[in-house]
């Protein structure tokens, strides 16, 4: 045990005399000040929604964090039942969707991540379009995962512009600059 660490334990649990104290000793206000405040660790997921190509050129699915979120849920109580689902409820959230370049972000408690992302794997389809998840990073914090997430999207609408052509609108570009600015714009 480190020497500083156990002077600083004994002078906290020591007497006035001298003495050691025992936890029945301190009072009840001493007892609580003595809570150990621990942060809750979340992993943040970027994601790739892949939509079935063969279906033909406009999405028939538009991507919202709504419908990303129930077919999670419903793919997690399928593989691992009512208590693996509200184990992960507590923090599963989709923090960040965008509909043209199809990415998102999702955050769930560290403990539950392998768990969620599994069911996030074993997804097969939105509605009744086939997709499919691709994970491209996995973070500890919403900055990391934030500029992973915010190249990505950026690259792909380039992509999205270049296969467009002139078939690209307003609308379209308006959307994505608004997800962008609600990327940018998530928690730091």
């Amino acid at each position: 045990m480190d020497l500083q660490l156990l002077v600083r334990v004994r002078s906290y649990f020591s007497l006035p005399d001298g003495g050691p104290k025992t936890w029945q000793q301190e009072s009840l206000q001493e007892r609580k000040h003595t809570v150990i405040m621990v942060h809750f660790k979340n992993r943040y997921m970027v994601m790739e929604v892949f939509i079935d190509a063969g279906r033909g050129e406009c999405d028939p699915v538009i991507l919202t964090q709504f419908n990303i979120a129930k077919v999670i849920k419903d793919s997690i109580q399928l593989h691992f039942g009512e208590c693996g689902l509200a184990a992960s409820l507590g923090s599963l959230q989709v923090k960040y969707v965008n509909p043209v370049t199809k990415v998102c972000i999702i955050r769930v408690s560290r403990e539950d991540h392998q768990k969620v992302w599994t069911a996030i794997t074993m997804v097969r389809c939105i509605g009744k379009i086939p997709v499919s998840f691709n994970l491209l990073d996995v973070s500890g914090s919403i900055r990391a995962c934030k500029t992973a997430a915010i190249e990505c999207d950026e690259a792909k609408f380039e992509q999205y512009k270049l296969a467009a052509g002139d078939r690209i609108t307003p609308d379209i570009i308006q959307t994505v600059q608004t997800c962008f600015d609600k990327i940018r714009g998530l928690e730091s």
